[in-house]
């Protein structure tokens, strides 16, 4: 772990920098080859870091970013997941998601404020290290580059990494559609969601960030406070009119009207309904819908729906959940199939285990959830809100 002041260039092996300035603790992620993708050593040097940070009087506020202008993170490193799963090595593939829901566990509960940079990429696992943020009294910064996501449907997985938990709280049905379609939001639609706190231009980013290493501060709430007061002077960050403007508010009656169905197959069948009887924009926007829900994972779905619905309780509670439906993905769902089929043969032709969205038993969707492990042997049992 550097303690210089300015980090140093990451060779090969070094993905994560981290080092103590002005009594900032800054954490970069440095592996653009793979958009920032994480990788078990990645999650557990930032956990080192956060633990290492929690009780020094000398770190005031922690601060998560990248240099690098396409990806802040675009997820977990799936393709090494994918390969463990074909070498058989499942103990793998449990140690990395256990790790990770660990990590998004300590962000959400760490007891100073933590910001994240938030530029270009952010999905999977990239909102995993970041949505926390709001809990701790940090923010979550966005810019015009930033594109967020909970893509899982697409591969045969589910919003995981504690995503339920924040979707579950967004207005309306935005949760619910976020999670089964995985749809990228701009920076104006994580504001309206509730899933970015402030907006700062990316031309603005260097001065912050050098602001940051120079300027006093007593207090993490006075790093904050000066984010904020950057954040003001922009005026998108301002304007409602832009936010109230994105794609997400323009669609939210349609949004709610269709995605507010208790299954994805009521879902389906009220976007095809809109199809056929809708005029105008509502008719293009319900096509390109159904459109997209018969393309992802029927099962993953099906569950994703259940995952938003079931996340009223603790984060604790939900990351447990993650963890159980992480297995029961690998071992019954159709992750293995739809990482071959998007990713590595990229065929874009996974063969689901179900057809069609009418074709999941809701047995099936319960199944998903049982946990392989009893409460006092779960790997995350120590976790609590």
């Amino acid at each position: 772990m550097s303690q210089e002041t300015h980090p140093p260039i990451a060779d090969a092996e070094q993905h994560v920098l981290t080092h103590v300035a002005n009594r900032i603790g800054f954490i970069e992620l440095a592996r653009p080859q793979a958009l920032n993708a994480l990788s078990t050593a990645m999650v557990r040097a930032m956990q080192a870091a956060l633990d290492a940070w929690r009780d020094d009087p000398d770190v005031l506020a922690v601060l998560v970013h990248t240099r690098h202008p396409r990806a802040f993170c675009a997820g977990g490193d799936i393709r090494l997941l994918y390969e463990s799963y074909r070498a058989g090595d499942l103990a793998a593939i449990d140690t990395f998601f256990i790790e990770e829901y660990r990590l998004n566990h300590a962000i959400f509960s760490y007891p100073k404020p933590y910001i994240a940079l938030m530029n270009g990429v952010v999905m999977g696992g990239g909102m995993g290290i970041s949505q926390g943020a709001h809990r701790t009294g940090g923010l979550r910064v966005v810019d015009g580059t930033t594109r967020l996501a909970m893509p899982e449907t697409r591969i045969g997985l589910f919003p995981d990494v504690g995503m339920g938990w924040f979707l579950a709280r967004t207005p309306g049905a935005l949760g619910r559609y976020l999670a089964v379609t995985g749809e990228t939001i701009d920076a104006a639609s994580a504001l309206y969601a509730g899933l970015a706190d402030v907006y700062i231009d990316g031309d603005a980013r260097p001065a912050l960030l050098d602001a940051l290493q120079t300027e006093p501060f007593m207090s993490g709430e006075e790093v904050v406070e000066r984010i904020r007061r950057a954040a003001e002077s922009e005026a998108v960050s301002r304007d409602s009119a832009h936010v109230a403007g994105c794609a997400l508010a323009v669609a939210r009656a349609w949004i709610d009207r269709h995605f507010s169905r208790p299954t994805v197959a009521e879902v389906l069948a009220s976007l095809e309904t809109a199809q056929r009887e809708a005029k105008g924009a509502e008719n293009e926007w319900a096509e390109q819908m159904a459109g997209v829900l018969r393309e992802r994972s029927p099962l993953s779905m099906a569950v994703s729906l259940e995952v938003v619905s079931r996340a009223e309780g603790s984060m604790a509670d939900v990351l447990r959940r993650d963890l159980d439906l992480t297995r029961s993905s690998f071992a019954q769902g159709d992750v293995v199939e739809g990482i071959r089929a998007r990713i590595i043969d990229k065929d874009n032709h996974p063969r689901w285990r179900f057809a069609r969205v009418e074709d999941v038993p809701p047995a099936e969707v319960e199944a998903m959830f049982k946990s392989p492990w009893s409460s006092a042997g779960h790997p995350l049992r120590a976790l609590s809100d």
